[in-house]
């Protein structure tokens, strides 16, 4: 399995996950073979990327960190409580609060679990995955940091509820393809005491999940909004959040750009550690992302293609890379794998979106 552009899609690739749409209803079945009219459908609901099996990569098993049940039922609890707002209704916690619990109790039973699947977001519904996918990565995070299943359901609702306030701006705002003016990003960071004001009104939440909500953009050196926070007076859960946030935006496809490799991600918060961020949950988030996550094409510094085959936890970017291609671009007869933690002159150069 692996991951490819669907503008790289040609007639008869195999698609190898299951497609869904955001109420968890199936779009496409894993197994069926591609052609134009799925491509093309694909683009019109916002569909930049799926996975498809192939000779190089049929025997790459991707797993979900979670199932896509739970996933599912994520993101229509917060899909749902944002239209409930929008339409003037008082907030429903209940669902949410039972979709953060199922995540808990499944990343719980996982042991050193390791996040190599991305998500396939579409753009339209970008808010509610998002939400969805900070949830996950915040209680990945504060499973590394010893939470225990109480903390990190407190720290997983704030989560899944962080951007409930961009209920309140406008979508042409949200979604405008080229860059906000000064006077739109001053209108965007306002969903921030937005998100506050809706869910401390709700008596079912704790004071904790407002104030993620709140403080979800605060900055570890105190260039944050709304309130200006510096290192520890923004609280942990906060921090964490922030973390997650960051994480999954930059490595998402958003209507005004494409998204980043995986490794330059994890490169631009490590260089921010203690600046933008604070640097140990950053690092504790780490340790579950997979730099190279499976089924990435890359270049070594030997000049050889290659395609990620497995992770080595403890040196996360030195993985097993199976070679594809000689440095003359000339494909291999025979595929070899190596395990760079066995080969320290080898390191990958770069990241490729497809060979």
């Amino acid at each position: 399995m692996r991951r490819i552009s669907v503008e790289r899609v040609k007639d008869g690739m195999e698609l190898a996950k299951t497609l869904y749409s955001i109420e968890g209803n199936i779009l496409l079945n894993a197994g069926i073979k591609l052609k134009e009219s799925y491509v093309n459908k694909f683009k019109e609901i916002g569909i930049g990327e799926i996975y498809i099996n192939d000779s190089l990569s049929s025997d790459i098993f991707i797993e979900d960190i979670i199932s896509d049940e739970t996933r599912f039922e994520a993101r229509m609890a917060i899909k749902k409580a944002m239209d409930h707002v929008m339409c003037g209704n008082n907030l429903d916690a209940k669902p949410v609060r039972n979709a953060v619990g199922k995540i808990v109790e499944e990343l719980l039973s996982v042991k050193d679990a390791v996040i190599n699947l991305q998500d396939i977001k579409t753009v339209d519904n970008y808010t509610f995955n998002h939400s969805a996918n900070v949830c996950v990565l915040a209680a990945v995070t504060g499973i590394s940091m010893g939470y225990d299943s109480s903390k990190l359901k407190e720290l997983c609702l704030g989560a899944l509820f962080h951007d409930i306030g961009k209920t309140k701006i406008p979508n042409e705002i949200l979604n405008k393809p080229g860059p906000l003016t000064p006077e739109e990003y001053e209108i965007i960071k306002r969903h921030a005491r937005f998100g506050y004001e809706i869910l401390k009104q709700n008596g079912e939440l704790s004071s904790y999940t407002s104030y993620i909500a709140l403080t979800h953009h605060e900055q570890y050196n105190g260039e944050g909004y709304p309130l200006g926070l510096v290192g520890k007076a923004i609280h942990e859960f906060s921090r964490i959040v922030s973390v997650a946030d960051v994480y999954d935006a930059m490595t998402s496809n958003r209507v005004y750009r494409k998204r980043l490799n995986i490794s330059e991600v994890v490169e631009y918060m490590i260089s921010l550690g203690n600046h933008q961020f604070d640097y140990e949950i950053v690092r504790k988030l780490l340790e579950h992302i997979s730099v190279f996550p499976l089924g990435t094409y890359v270049t070594l510094s030997t000049g050889e293609t290659a395609i990620v085959v497995d992770n080595n936890k403890n040196f996360p970017s030195r993985p097993v890379v199976r070679l594809i291609k000689d440095p003359s671009g000339v494909a291999y007869e025979n595929f070899n794998e190596i395990d760079l933690t066995s080969y320290n002159s080898i390191v990958i150069a770069d990241v490729l979106d497809d060979i």
